[in-house]
């Protein structure tokens, strides 16, 4: 079981241990919220690849990426269904709203794309850590080793994003940039309602 406790996000805030105890009550909700943020991360990928596509290395190593998400989409939507639950309407986003609200305007294209391959990056690490808080935590023996399986999945994910945007603005720009993304995050995390309906 060791291997399973070396993921290292680097997030400044922890989620507030009481959330999953709220969301074990309201799965399905979670469940609904969940898949969309696995829809949006395939969307995200792709609206990448379309802006950069002169990009090599980011068409390369966000195409899989596309794919494992969509995939991770199937497998929520699988879950709903397992508990005869239907996918339901998109909910607004509050935390993804406030950290878009972070993204640098103007500069040049490549601070551009780092802007939205950090805002990615943060997204990612802390919907691993919520996958880890449910694997730890959760009653249901099959939605722990569900979300078990998917933190494995996801956990190189934020790692991906931030060394692309280390591919395309120097080291030291990104690494500055990404702590005080990361302050910015914990102030948005501690100021909004550990809402146990959503995934963030």
């Amino acid at each position: 079981m060791e291997a399973k406790d070396k993921f290292t996000l680097g997030l400044e805030m922890p989620t507030d241990p009481r959330w999953v105890n709220v969301a074990q009550m309201n799965i399905g909700e979670v469940l609904i919220d969940h898949a969309y943020c696995e829809q949006k991360a395939a969307t995200s990928c792709i609206s990448l690849i379309i802006q950069y596509p002169e990009k090599e290395k980011l068409v390369d190593v966000l195409m899989p990426v596309v794919a494992e998400e969509w995939n991770h989409f199937e497998r929520v939507v699988a879950e709903l269904k397992k508990r005869n639950l239907k996918l339901g309407a998109q909910r607004k986003d509050e935390y993804v709203e406030k950290l878009n609200a972070l993204i640098k305007k103007g500069g040049s294209r490549e601070q551009n794309l780092v802007e939205k391959l950090l805002m990615n990056a943060l997204i990612e690490a802390r919907s691993c850590e919520r996958f880890k808080l449910l694997w730890k935590n959760i009653s249901d023996p099959s939605l722990s080793d569900f979300y078990y399986k998917l933190m494995v999945s996801e956990a190189s994910h934020y790692k991906n994003f931030l060394l692309l945007a280390k591919e395309y603005m120097p080291e030291t720009y990104v690494d500055n940039r990404w702590r005080e993304l990361l302050a910015e995050e914990a102030k948005i995390v501690s100021s909004l309602q550990a809402r146990g309906d959503r995934m963030h």
